[in-house]
């Protein structure tokens, strides 16, 4: 299964307009278990999330901080950079499209979940392909009038479908299955 899942601004944003999630973390209940991230064997994300996480737990300064944070967890990272690696991280860096990375991806997680962490571009290239099987959004009360966006591309509700909502803290959480588009050969 391969699952978008992420915190969101009330008007659609995953990050402010400096990439940065500092808005997040005030919302109460944001450490409630419900909204853990998933167990997934692999976690994809864009360069722009990975350089982020990176300056966020501090892991090219601190031994060990990226293995506690993601412990032995394959992490791929799409980029046409070369950006730096943790030293014992299982991290790959990847260019190229999702539709041609995706069966590497796919193996490396062995039948396991993929977590397609962020961007929304990034999700979006997956569901671009019909490799998203799932969306889970957990909406701040906030509102930030600019960033960067959730989804930037356009799904009908023709392929989602509302399988869950729930109200966790100040958060709504709300799940949504993805269809395939008909002319998807993923």
């Amino acid at each position: 299964m391969i699952i978008y899942e992420t915190a969101t601004s009330l008007d659609g944003w995953i990050a402010d307009d400096e990439n940065s999630l500092s808005w997040l973390f005030p919302v109460p209940g944001g450490d409630d278990p419900r909204l853990a991230t998933p167990d997934a064997s692999v976690q994809v994300m864009g360069s722009t999330t990975y350089e982020w996480v990176l300056r966020e737990i501090g892991a090219m300064e601190s031994p060990g901080a990226w293995k506690e944070a993601f412990g032995s967890t394959r992490v791929v990272v799409f980029t046409h950079r070369d950006l730096p690696i943790p030293a014992d991280a299982q991290v790959q860096l990847v260019s190229g499209s999702v539709r041609d990375v995706l069966p590497e991806i796919r193996e490396a997680a062995a039948n396991g979940t993929i977590w397609v962490v962020g961007g929304g571009d990034l999700a979006g290239q997956f569901a671009d392909v019909g490799a998203l099987d799932e969306i889970r959004l957990s909406v701040a009360p906030v509102a930030l009038g600019r960033g960067a966006p959730l989804l930037p591309r356009r799904l009908d509700s023709t392929r989602l479908h509302l399988v869950g909502a729930e109200h966790v803290g100040g958060f709504a959480r709300l799940t949504y299955s993805v269809s395939s588009a008909p002319d998807d050969a993923a």
